[in-house]
């Protein structure tokens, strides 16, 4: 079955109301739209490769590669300080596991499940179960920008960032149907995500809240 409006930002849409409904929208650091002491990059650009990680060392980490048909470009995720740095890079890496799982058609990624905490895992992979069920993967290319970051009083990590998926588009394995994302400000999304650090030292996404057209 192809749906008419299966599209990567209707897709993301639907994940967000799933965790919602199961998680909430987090504590209330992350229902502002600035975080107190967030470093944007003071203009800095970063690009992560579109086929390896890039994740900080010290911890063994699942390796995520994305296709050379879909890429992901993180502009400007870098932050003079250690402790925000690395929320930044577990965030970045929680995000790709999920471009991978979709393309490699995969819902029980490990790599999913290293960056996600029990509350937010069933629902991601039930997002990703959507595109298998559909036989469809993604193509083409987002642009995930202005990342905010802080810490919050209770020791959480809290993430804002913009995905731009106007360039992005789903691909039916089967028929080769391209449905393309509308160019529309609707398909520049927002993520506020809430943040746990495990024993190990990872910070695992606890809520997810998505709010398309938030970015300006």
């Amino acid at each position: 079955m192809n749906r008419p409006a299966r599209l990567v930002t209707a897709a993301f849409t639907a994940s967000a109301a799933l965790l919602l409904t199961a998680c909430g929208s987090g504590d209330d650091n992350a229902s502002s739209d600035k975080i107190k002491g967030a470093d944007t990059g003071g203009g800095t650009t970063a690009s992560a490769s579109p086929t390896a990680s890039t994740a900080p060392e010290g911890i063994d980490r699942p390796e995520i590669t994305l296709p050379k048909e879909f890429q992901a470009d993180f502009a400007g995720w870098t932050n003079s300080d250690p402790k925000l740095q690395a929320i930044l890079d577990d965030g970045r890496e929680e995000l790709r596991s999920q471009y991978a799982a979709v393309t490699d058609a995969d819902p029980n990624s490990e790599a999913v499940a290293f960056y996600n905490s029990e509350a937010t895992l069933p629902t991601t992979q039930k997002w990703i179960k959507q595109f298998v069920d559909d036989d469809e993967t993604l193509i083409g290319k987002v642009r995930v920008f202005d990342p905010q970051v802080s810490i919050g009083d209770s020791g959480s990590g809290v993430l804002f960032y913009c995905v731009d998926e106007r360039q992005a588009s789903t691909k039916d394995r089967k028929t080769g149907e391209v449905t393309k994302t509308p160019d529309k400000p609707e398909s520049v999304i927002q993520y506020r995500i809430n943040l746990g650090k495990s024993p190990q030292g990872v910070w695992k996404a606890e809520s997810v809240n998505v709010v398309p057209g938030a970015c300006g």
